[in-house]
């Protein structure tokens, strides 16, 4: 199935011309040889322009692709206008499946009785259809209440194509690992396992459901960036693994530039907080929305001036642990001071670079390719560039990639991309500062260590009763053990001296064999 998939792969590329997009001296003679020895795979497209080619490439090759253009169509500060708008198309305008057969499988998951007693007015034409699933309007009955909701439907046999993809994915992986000079450090292997994990979870709409839930339940908390995002409500009861269904919420797409400007949005005020959403998921929730490309995220524009962000589509989110998030923040707030010092420090102290590495060596290396980038105004520093820079001069410090963090860099270039859409001018940097500072105080200050004694009291105080008896058992057991240990250790040297007595016994009886032996040979 691989080899098979691998050769749909390349004659993709090659019946869209793609090959042409790649500057011929850039190309190895082996890679040119194999080009010349596909003679009967030809560009079948040279009518239309080398974006669109591409689009229609990935979009030919499936979900996997599919998911890879979503993500490079944000990143408007790397691309061409003209690819990034192509690219666009691909969140959702990709071709749907038949409705009828849609409908088929909602019943066939929930039952015909279910389908019949609760929802009506079921559209055929589905709502939006995407690179794994398309979605259908209907109204949901409850009681006499009726409710517009939105109804989340698995292509049929889709796990099928990606795993097939998923295996060619890997034999690439295997092949950077062992031949490239950089294989191992990028660990290929590890990560395209976690890309697998991630997309084959985003198969489960029960878990993207679970998702949703837990993500619309952490904002709403009451805090002040809790307002900054909506997430639609999930009914679990009619919901499974390949059906969801949802409150079909009404906002405007975040890519759709010209009607937001047109109802007067607050454009910087949405752009800032896109970036307090992210950070907020990140370091308050340690749970974050993984792919909020423009597909995935809406606007609430009924009051312009007080506009909030929609997420849709939660089946791939991110975890951080403790430490990991930690070192982010300090990292993040060094690097927004300039210190790059502490920067490398905490790369070798978080294990990232090898613990062998010189700190002042390192240190060097971030601030020859960071303070060009800061001489430029912040609004105009691009996080994606300055990762890209730093990613190329760790390279000589044998910088592994980490497999947790690579959502979270994807997550932050969808929202740096967005905000940049949104706002140009957008301060990325000015903007998480203060965020990222007042986390770590309340991480490492007083009132941290005083969070978790107020954190831990209950405990404590179900424990307090009992530790008159835990001390005595302890001061018990301490005695005993103590005493066991010094019946051993005469019953050791009792043995000991047992045995030395052999031994002198031995060495004696040996003696007198070799002298009664001596005397008789005379």
């Amino acid at each position: 199935m691989s080899s098979k998939r691998l050769y749909q792969i390349v004659k993709t590329f090659l019946n869209f011309g793609l090959d042409t997009m790649v500057p011929a001296g850039m190309l190895p003679w082996y890679v040119k040889v194999g080009r010349a020895s596909l003679f009967w795979l030809r560009n079948q497209h040279k009518d239309k322009t080398p974006e669109r080619r591409f689009r229609l490439a990935i979009e030919t090759l499936g979900p996997v692709f599919i998911k890879f253009g979503q993500m490079l169509s944000t990143r408007r500060d790397l691309l061409t206008p003209e690819l990034a708008d192509e690219l666009a198309l691909l969140q959702d305008k990709v071709a749907p499946f038949d409705g009828e057969q849609a409908k088929q499988l909602i019943i066939e998951a929930m039952g015909i009785e279910v389908f019949e007693q609760h929802f009506k007015d079921f559209d055929l034409t589905p709502l939006a259809s995407a690179s794994i699933a398309q979605v259908h309007t209907a109204t949901l009955i409850s009681g006499k209440e009726e409710q517009k909701i939105v109804i989340k439907v698995l292509r049929p046999n889709i796990s099928e194509t990606i795993l097939a993809d998923i295996k060619v994915m890997s034999l690439f992986a295997g092949i950077v690992a062992r031949w490239l000079p950089d294989g191992k450090r990028l660990r290929p292997k590890e990560v395209v396992q976690e890309y697998r994990k991630t997309i084959l979870d985003e198969l489960d709409l029960n878990r993207e459901g679970a998702n949703a839930i837990q993500l619309k339940r952490n904002f709403e908390q009451g805090s002040e960036y809790d307002k900054a995002l909506y997430v639609p409500e999930i009914h679990s009861e009619y919901s499974f693994k390949n059906v969801l269904v949802m409150e079909r919420i009404y906002g405007v797409g975040v890519g759709d530039i010209a009607r937001l400007n047109e109802l007067g949005v607050n454009m910087k005020l949405l752009a800032e907080r896109g970036v307090e959403v992210f950070f907020t998921q990140v370091f308050r929730d340690s749970f974050f929305h993984a792919d909020m490309h423009p597909g995935n995220v809406f606007v609430d524009a009924t009051n312009p001036d007080d506009p909030t962000w929609i997420a849709i589509d939660c089946g791939i989110v991110g975890t951080l642990n403790r430490e990991d998030k930690r070192y982010l923040a300090e990292n993040f707030v060094a690097f927004f001071n300039r210190d790059y010092r502490k920067v490398a420090q905490l790369h070798v102290d978080s294990g990232w670079v090898p613990a062998n590495t010189s700190v002042d060596e390192f240190e060097f290396a971030i601030r020859t390719v960071c303070e060009p980038i800061f001489n430029k105004p912040l609004s105009e520093i691009s996080f994606g560039h300055v990762l890209v820079n730093l990613f190329n001069t760790a390279r000589r410090f044998n910088m592994e990639v980490q497999p947790q963090l690579v959502l979270l860099q994807k997550t932050l270039l969808y929202i740096e991309g967005l905000g940049r859409q949104l706002y140009p001018q957008l301060d990325l940097w000015q903007t998480a500062k203060p965020f990222l500072e007042n986390w770590v105080k309340e991480q490492m200050g007083f009132k941290a260590v005083f969070s978790k004694i107020k954190a831990n009291l209950p405990f404590w105080n179900e424990k307090l009763p009992e530790m008159p008896d835990l001390i005595y058992d302890y001061l018990k057991t301490s005695r005993e053990n103590q005493h066991q240990q010094t019946q051993l250790m005469q019953a050791m040297l009792a043995n000991q001296g047992k045995q030395n007595q052999r031994v002198i016994y031995s060495v004696v009886v040996a003696a007198i064999i070799i002298a009664t032996a001596i005397l008789l040979s005379h």
